[in-house]
């Protein structure tokens, strides 16, 4: 994935449609984008660039060449590469380097490195098992642990996966580079990968899955399906997950909430009355009650100002744009101005932009306001704060380039 350097980054599902809080499973079977860019915004020490580095990936440009698209494909990485990345998970997070011939007598045995924790690798794996096959739409048996991929402008299709005892990548495209709109990873790619695996196993050179324990510090907790937080007495629908003990964070749901409806008006009512039932609602915030509305997806949710005035949330905004890790490049011949978009609990009317301790504007929760840094102070660093009225505050760095 490529854009111009002063254009916002605006990520997209590959099918542009929104589906609702997913969970992550779900989010990584189904490829969903948006969440995979919003959990590599997160990661620091390391950064999903120096995750690669350290995984072996050689051709990867600068960090700032990618920003956060690297996690949709940006970089080139050869099946060689990726078929280490998918032996690291099935070797609890321990990445040992590939060899094609046995090591000579007096050669040193290369020291294994450890990626990733055997709690997530154990998880990762888990989840990937309940990727549906295309020919059945249910997770293959024996298991498969696999994915699909596909490049950025169709250039190639990819799957890769652990089965039994072996780690099998299968690449589908031209080795020009020209791209191809039938050059997607679950139409192009699975179907040969998917018959590669059955084909060994009908000769029986798949002996099986090796034998694996589940970590120590590795359990399933219930949770409130629509939140992923430890259910309250008002959450309707529960599900199971994985948590890891003292490095999983979790917090008791909050999302749903009992209200008074008057039965003649359907209004919300302050407390029990005659004629008024109790319902249960979702409390979204402005950033989720909006795309919702965008995706026609209804939700059960009632105005409740007027009842709950000194229960004022203590949720602060949360900055949508910029993003986190991006690097903004400035181009003086044809300056655009950076979007500022923050979403904000409900109630929230108003919130104030300032970039370190000048006023930008303000806007309402979900709507951008337009900024434009300092142009002859190229590589500055600025704070950008986002207040709401109740004097909540998310705050965010950004450093801001100017080329010619």
């Amino acid at each position: 994935m490529r854009r111009h350097p002063s254009a916002p980054y605006t990520p997209e599902n590959f099918d542009h449609r929104f589906a609702g809080p997913l969970p992550a499973q779900e989010a990584l079977i189904r490829s969903r984008n948006i969440p995979a860019v919003s959990v590599a915004a997160k990661l620091s020490k390391p950064g999903l660039y120096d995750f690669m580095r350290l995984a072996g990936v050689q051709k990867l440009q600068s960090e700032s060449h990618y920003g956060l698209a690297l996690v949709l494909g940006g970089g080139e990485v050869t099946p060689e590469e990726l078929a280490g990345l998918y032996a690291t998970l099935a070797n609890g997070g321990v990445s040992q380097p590939l060899r094609y011939t046995q090591p000579a007598p007096d050669e040193r045995p290369t020291q294994p490195l450890r990626l990733l924790s055997e709690e997530a690798s154990f998880i990762t794996l888990d989840m990937l098992r309940h990727t549906p096959r295309p020919d059945t739409t249910l997770p293959a048996r024996p298991a498969i642990a696999w994915k699909t991929g596909t490049s950025w402008g169709f250039r190639d299709a990819w799957t890769a996966g652990v089965f039994g005892r072996h780690v099998l990548v299968v690449w589908v495209g031209n080795f020009d580079g020209t791209s191809n709109p039938a050059l997607v990873g679950v139409d192009a790619a699975a179907p040969l990968f998917l018959r590669m695996v059955d084909a060994l196993r009908a000769e029986r050179l798949d002996p099986g899955e090796i034998a694996t324990r589940q970590p120590a510090d590795l359990r399933q907790v219930e949770v409130c399906t629509a939140t992923g937080g430890l259910p309250d007495a008002l959450c309707p629908v529960r599900t199971t997950t994985w948590f890891i003990a003292g490095k999983s964070p979790i917090q008791v749901s909050n999302l749903h909430r009992a209200v008074w409806v008057d039965e003649t008006t359907g209004k919300v009512v302050c407390g029990p009355q005659p004629n008024a039932r109790q319902q249960v609602v979702e409390q979204w915030g402005s950033d989720m009650r909006r795309l919702f509305r965008q995706a026609g997806l209804p939700r059960a949710s009632l105005p409740t100002d007027g009842c709950e005035k000194g229960e004022a949330s203590e949720t602060a905004p949360l900055i949508t744009s910029p993003l986190r890790g991006v690097r903004h490049t400035l181009r003086v011949k044809k300056p655009e101005p950076i979007v500022l978009r923050a979403e904000a609990a409900a109630g929230t009317q108003t919130i104030y932009w300032f970039a370190d301790d000048a006023l930008i504007g303000k806007a309402s929760p979900g709507e951008g306001i337009t900024w434009m840094p300092d142009m002859a102070d190229s590589g500055r660093r600025y704070v950008l704060r986002a207040v709401d009225d109740q004097g909540r505050a998310e705050s965010r760095e950004v450093t801001v380039d100017i080329a010619p």
